[in-house]
């Protein structure tokens, strides 16, 4: 069975811009279903972006997904090394700023990389990022997937491969 493992912008961008917690509830139901059931999970770095804001999405992520749901990313250091180890090598190409935030230990791309990298027969990103493999300031997640054979998707294609509705 697959499990989908969500970026920070898959809550961030449902909250703000495509499913208001106030007007779609639907959605937010069957997020706590799926993740209730396992078939979707964070680890903590993305935990920590969302827990930054002080503001309603952390609300509702408090109260309504178990503390199992955001995963410790330091299970997947060996991974992590690995993705870490591709960044560098391409130091010559990404610009200065875009390898120090993707580098940046904060910073949860890496990780959800690492994370679905470290069991990545059964491990899905999902991400609202799209490839971009020509820009030099912004290290993608899709394009890390790629280099690093990880399976990735956004949120819709995430629900169509669930067979989910709401």
């Amino acid at each position: 069975m697959s499990v989908y493992v969500v970026d920070s912008n898959f809550f961030i961008q449902a909250h703000r811009i495509t499913y208001p917690l106030d007007v779609v509830v639907s959605f937010w139901e069957k997020l706590k279903e799926l993740s209730h059931d396992g078939r979707i999970i964070s680890i903590d770095k993305v935990k920590n972006e969302i827990f930054n804001h002080n503001d309603d999405l952390e609300k509702w992520c408090r109260a309504n997904l178990s503390n199992s749901f955001f995963k410790n990313s330091i299970s997947a250091m060996d991974t992590y090394r690995r993705v870490i180890v591709w960044a560098n090598s391409k130091r010559d190409y990404f610009l200065p700023k875009a390898m120090n935030e993707f580098l940046d230990v904060d910073e949860a791309d890496a990780f959800i990389v690492a994370y679905a990298l470290s069991d990545r027969e059964n491990r899905i990103v999902v991400t609202h990022e799209i490839s971009e493999p020509k820009r030099r300031n912004k290290i993608k997640i899709p394009d890390v997937c790629n280099a690093l054979d990880v399976q990735y998707l956004n949120d819709m294609d995430m629900f169509r491969a669930l067979k989910e509705t709401f």
